[in-house]
């Protein structure tokens, strides 16, 4: 069974990745939110470069898991989390939570003080409440996929 401590958590900025790491991460979001979701948008969408990517391998390199944070002003006004995604054989095992986790204390590490934004596929709302996220604003769909926003105020 894959816990989330047996992941290894690595950060990386735009001129750390190498491009095998970057092919990875591409490959997954591909995998996940093209093929399994159906949804055809624009992955490759200009942001990347600005972002913080955390990744989960395997201690054999197997890639299980990713998000990037985006610094404020990049894609919205504060950070936000997004590309949250766990490969399809390493889910129901709390890597989603870790990873998100992760994500929080880099956020506020980061940016003090400020809240956090995610784009939240709507399915995913109560996960996303259970990590102290609030809905803002009404449903809408993008790329053909119902989403709501929500945002994170608290810091611990």
């Amino acid at each position: 069974m894959i816990t989330g401590s047996d992941i290894l958590w690595r950060w990386y900025t735009w001129r750390d990745l190498d491009a095998d790491t970057l092919h990875a991460i591409v490959k997954l979001r591909g995998e996940v939110f093209v093929v399994e979701q159906k949804c055809a948008y624009a992955d490759v969408d200009g942001f990347d470069p600005q972002c913080d990517h955390l990744c989960g391998t395997t201690e054999l390199g197997h890639f299980l898991a990713y998000l990037r944070v985006l610094p404020p002003g990049v894609k919205h006004p504060q950070p936000s989390i997004g590309r949250v995604v766990v490969a399809p054989n390493a889910r129901k095992h709390g890597l989603a939570r870790r990873a998100m986790l992760e994500g929080i204390l880099r956020c506020n590490a980061r940016f003090p003080g400020e809240p956090i934004l995610v784009q939240a596929q709507q399915y995913l709302q109560r996960f996303y409440a259970s990590l102290g996220f609030e809905a803002i604003g009404a449903p809408y769909v993008e790329d053909g996929i119902p989403h709501v926003d929500m945002r994170r105020t608290r810091m611990s």
